[in-house]
């Protein structure tokens, strides 16, 4: 039984554009918002890990994340789904903004945003998989112990996750 997913955000659920706060700049991958639709009709927990360097090298904040954040809420709310949770790590060692240039354990492929979910949602990680578009997702997946770290490199989102959850739960 799955009873979580675990999606990066850009290149999974929205198109790469490259350090994204902007919400005229986001768009939806293909089946994304289905996909997690899907999850919420079978009581599957949807939770977003995203590393955001993008606030310690200082090109966004913190708010502007949260920003985005909800505009993804209120659009997966407009077909009845929704995300149950968001954890980003604001970090970056080589960065400029002095409190977020640190290393950490939330960065992925360290599993401290995966770890942290799993503690406050009460998932089992054995019963998690994690969709990521770089190893360093699937490193995070395999350091936090979930079932599977699972590789997606386009298309339609929903379809992948039929082929993994289907016969999976």
């Amino acid at each position: 039984m799955i009873q979580a997913i675990f999606f990066d955000r850009d290149g999974v659920l929205n198109e790469e554009v490259g350090y994204l706060w902007e919400i005229e700049k986001f768009r939806w991958i293909d089946g994304a918002r289905e996909a997690i639709k899907f999850c919420n009709e079978r009581g599957i927990l949807t939770i977003v890990v995203t590393n955001q360097s993008g606030i310690a090298r200082g090109m966004y904040t913190s708010r502007e994340v949260d920003a985005l954040h909800d505009f993804m809420q209120k659009s997966l709310a407009e077909i009845g789904a929704h995300i149950d949770g968001f954890y980003y790590c604001p970090h970056y060692p080589e960065g400029s903004v002095k409190e977020f240039s640190v290393a950490c354990d939330c960065r992925k492929p360290k599993p401290g945003m995966i770890l942290k979910a799993c503690k406050e949602f009460k998932i089992q990680p054995a019963q998690a998989i994690l969709f990521g578009d770089s190893e360093r997702d699937i490193e995070a997946a395999k350091a936090a112990g979930l079932r599977a770290g699972i590789f997606f490199s386009g298309g339609n989102l929903l379809e992948k996750i039929l082929q993994h959850v289907e016969g999976a739960s």
